[in-house]
C-alpha cells in the first residue's frame, strides 16, 4: 500500500468535512419539502451547474473511460455518446427552459402539467414514470457501488486492514465491504442536508478534482517528453472509417480481445447507431434522475438553460485531463502493472493501478479524495432524486397528502435508507461496471425514449399513450437481455424503440385526447415547438397577441454548433497532454468561432 500519512490525512479531512456539512445544513434543509429536495429553488445556476457536472464525474464512469481511451485512443471520445453526452446540448438550447417553466418538483409531477389529474391512463402514466425513475436510480447506485469497491481494493489491500476488522470476509466480497463503508458516509450527509449539502459538497469536490486532474495531466506530459508512446497506427486520430482498424496484436494482444468483446469493431455502424439513438434520446429530455432535479432546482427557465450549458464547459476539459493523463501513464508503463482480472486482462484496473504507481504523495491523496468525492457526489445526487419520487410522488400523493413538514422530512430520511440498502443489494449481483452501464443506457433507457419524446412535440399524445409506451418499452428492456444475451444492448435498441413507439400510438388512439383547456395552458406556459397546430389555433383565438415558439430552426442550428463545441472541449486537453500542437490550434480556433456565434444565437436570446 503506497498511501502516506499525508494522503490518508487529506482523505479523512474530506470525509469529516462532508459529515460536518450534512450536520450543519440539516436545519436549513428541514424548512420544507422544496428546501430539502430542490434547495428552495434559490441556488445560483453556476453552483447547480458545478454540482451537476460533479455528479457526472463518477469513479465507475471514469474507470470505464480510461479503459476505453487506452484501447481506442482518440476515437474513444465518441463512445460516451452511448449516454448520449450531447443530450446536455439539447437541454442547454431549449429543453431545460421548457422543463423549468412547469415549476414542478419531479418528473412525475411534471406529467400533471401535460396530462392533468383525470382521464384514462393518468394514474398509470404517473406510476410508470415513478417506477422507471426508481429503477434507473437503483441501477446507477449499483453501478457506482461496483466501481467504488474495485477502486478502493487496489489502494487498501485487505491484508492491511483485516486485523482491525472483527469478522472475516472472503476475497470475493472485499470490494463490496469497501463500497458499503464509503456509501454510509455519502448517505449521511446527503440524507441530512438534502440539496443544500449536496451542492456545497459537490462544489468542494470539484475544486479538489480540478487540482488533481491538472496535476495528473502535467505529470503525464513530463513522462511523455522522454518516452514515446507505443500504440497502433491511427490511435491518435479521432476520425474513423467503417472499421476501427486498430491492430494491437504486436503490442497488447489483450486489447484486440477487448475490442472484439465490446462489439465495437465495425465502428462506423456502431457510431451510426449511437447517433440515431442519441438524437431521439436527447429530444426526449432528461431522464428522471439528478440531472432533472438540478434543472428543476434553478431560479428561472433562463438559469436552467445557463446551468445546462455550464455543465459541459466545466466538466469535459477537467475530466479528460485526468483520463488522457492516466491513459498515457498506463501506456508508458503497461508492463509494470498487474491488470489480471478473473477472466483475463481487466482494463478497468488501469485507473487505480496507474494512480497507485506513479503519483507522488499529496497528489495521490488529492486524486483519491477527488474520486471518492466523485462517487459520493454521484451517489448523493441519485439518492436525492430517488427520495424525491418516493416522498413526493408516492407518500404525499397516495399515503398522506396532508403530512406535516416534520413527517415529510422523516419520510425522506426513511426513503434514503431504504434506497441505499436496495442499491447495495443490487451491487452484489452486478457482474462489472460495463454490464450495469450497458443495461442502463442501452436497454432501460431504450424503453424510455419514445413516450418521453412524443410528450413534448405532439399535441394528441395523451396519458394513456404515455403509459403504454413506457410500459411496453420498460418490460421489453427487462426481457431483451435474456433473449439476446450475447448482443450489445445498443444493437437491439431500434426494436425496443419500435415496440415502445407502437405502444405509444396504440395507447394514444384508444383513449380520448387530453382536455383542450389543459393543452392550451401547457402550450401557453411551456411554449414548445412541434405538432401543436390545433392547440395553437385555439390559443390564438383566445389571445391574438400570443407569440408562438418559432425557434425550431435556430435551436437545431445551435444544437449542431453545441455538439461540435462539446467535442472540441473533450479533445482539447487530450491534444495538450499528447503535445499535438497543430491539432490543438485548429481545435482552439473552431471553439473560438463557435463561442462567438453562440453568444449571438443563444446567450443573447435567452428568455424566461
Amino acid at each position: 500500500m503506497k498511501l502516506t500519512l499525508l494522503d490518508v490525512s487529506i482523505i479523512l479531512l474530506y470525509l469529516a468535512t462532508m459529515v460536518v456539512i450534512g450536520w450543519v445544513l440539516r436545519k436549513k434543509a428541514r424548512q420544507n419539502k422544496e428546501s430539502y429536495l430542490l434547495g428552495g429553488k434559490k441556488l445560483p445556476w453556476y453552483m447547480l451547474g458545478m454540482s451537476d457536472a460533479s455528479d457526472m464525474f463518477d469513479i465507475s464512469g471514469t474507470m470505464w473511460m480510461v479503459a476505453l481511451c487506452f484501447v481506442y485512443g482518440m476515437k474513444s471520445i465518441w463512445i460516451p455518446w452511448l449516454w448520449p453526452v450531447f443530450n446536455q446540448v439539447f437541454l442547454m438550447m431549449f429543453l431545460s427552459k421548457w422543463l423549468r417553466r412547469s415549476n414542478a418538483t419531479t418528473g412525475a409531477e411534471w406529467l400533471t402539467t401535460r396530462f392533468g389529474t383525470k382521464g384514462r391512463g393518468v394514474k398509470g402514466s404517473h406510476t410508470v414514470v415513478v417506477a422507471f425513475a426508481l429503477l434507473s436510480c437503483l441501477g446507477f447506485l449499483a453501478y457506482g457501488f461496483v466501481g467504488l469497491g474495485k477502486f478502493i481494493e487496489i489502494f487498501v489491500p485487505w491484508d492491511a486492514v483485516k486485523e482491525y476488522i472483527p469478522f472475516n470476509i472472503s476475497a470475493e466480497f472485499v470490494p463490496h465491504f469497501y463500497g458499503i463503508v464509503f456509501t454510509l458516509f455519502a448517505m449521511f450527509y446527503s440524507i441530512l442536508g438534502g440539496m443544500h449539502s449536496i451542492v456545497l459538497g459537490d462544489f468542494i469536490k470539484y475544486i479538489i478534482m480540478t487540482i488533481a486532474c491538472i496535476s495528473v495531466a502535467v505529470i503525464a506530459m513530463m513522462h511523455l517528453r522522454d518516452h514515446p508512446l507505443n500504440v497502433p497506427e491511427g490511435w491518435a486520430n479521432p476520425f474513423f472509417g467503417w472499421k476501427l482498424d486498430l491492430d494491437w496484436s504486436k503490442i497488447v494482444p489483450a486489447a484486440d480481445k477487448k475490442i472484439a468483446a465490446d462489439g465495437f469493431g465495425v465502428f462506423g455502424f456502431f457510431f451510426m447507431m449511437m447517433l440515431f439513438k442519441g438524437v431521439f434520446a436527447s429530444l426526449a429530455g432528461p431522464a428522471p434522475n439528478y440531472d432533472m432535479q438540478k434543472i428543476l432546482s434553478t431560479r428561472s427557465p433562463k438559469d436552467a438553460s445557463k446551468m445546462s450549458g455550464f455543465v459541459s464547459i466545466i466538466l469535459l476539459p477537467v475530466r479528460y485531463s485526468l483520463i488522457i493523463g492516466l491513459t498515457v501513464l498506463g501506456l508508458l508503463y503497461y508492463d509494470q502493472m498487474n491488470l489480471d482480472g478473473g477472466s483475463g486482462t481487466d482494463f478497468e484496473r488501469i485507473l487505480p493501478a496507474t494512480i497507485n504507481s506513479f503519483l507522488p504523495a499529496g497528489i495521490l491523496g488529492l486524486v483519491l479524495t477527488g474520486l471518492l468525492g466523485a462517487f459520493m457526489g454521484t451517489f448523493s445526487g441519485t439518492l436525492n432524486a430517488a427520495q424525491a419520487y418516493i416522498v413526493n410522488d408516492i407518500y404525499l400523493k397516495y399515503v398522506n397528502p396532508n403530512a406535516t413538514t416534520k413527517k415529510v422530512i422523516s419520510m425522506n430520511y426513511l426513503a434514503g435508507v431504504v434506497v441505499v440498502t436496495l442499491g447495495i443489494i443490487l451491487g452484489f449481483y452486478a457482474k462489472d461496471v460495463n454490464s450495469v452501464l450497458q443495461w442502463i443506457v442501452g436497454a432501460l433507457y431504450g424503453g424510455y425514449i419514445a413516450a418521453n419524446m412524443l410528450k413534448w412535440y405532439w399535441w394528441r399524445f395523451n396519458a394513456n399513450g404515455f403509459f403504454w409506451g413506457m410500459a411496453s418499452g420498460i418490460i421489453s428492456a427487462l426481457i431483451f437481455p435474456y433473449l439476446f444475451p450475447d448482443t450489445l444492448a445498443l444493437y437491439y435498441w431500434p426494436l425496443l424503440f419500435l415496440i415502445s413507439l407502437v405502444g405509444s400510438f396504440v395507447g394514444t388512439y384508444t383513449a380520448p385526447a387530453t382536455d383542450m383547456q389543459l393543452l392550451k395552458e401547457f402550450y401557453r406556459t411551456i411554449k414548445p415547438w412541434g405538432f401543436w397546430k390545433p392547440v395553437h389555433q385555439q390559443v390564438i383565438t383566445d389571445d391574438p397577441a400570443f407569440q408562438p415558439n418559432k425557434r425550431f430552426g435556430l435551436d437545431m442550428f445551435n444544437v449542431v454548433l453545441g455538439i461540435i463545441g462539446q467535442c472540441c472541449l473533450t479533445i482539447l486537453p487530450m491534444f495538450v497532454v499528447l503535445w499535438l500542437k497543430l491539432p490543438l490550434l485548429i481545435t482552439v480556433a473552431i471553439l473560438a468561432v463557435i463561442i462567438v456565434v453562440l453568444k449571438r444565437t443563444w446567450w443573447n436570446k435567452l428568455e424566461n
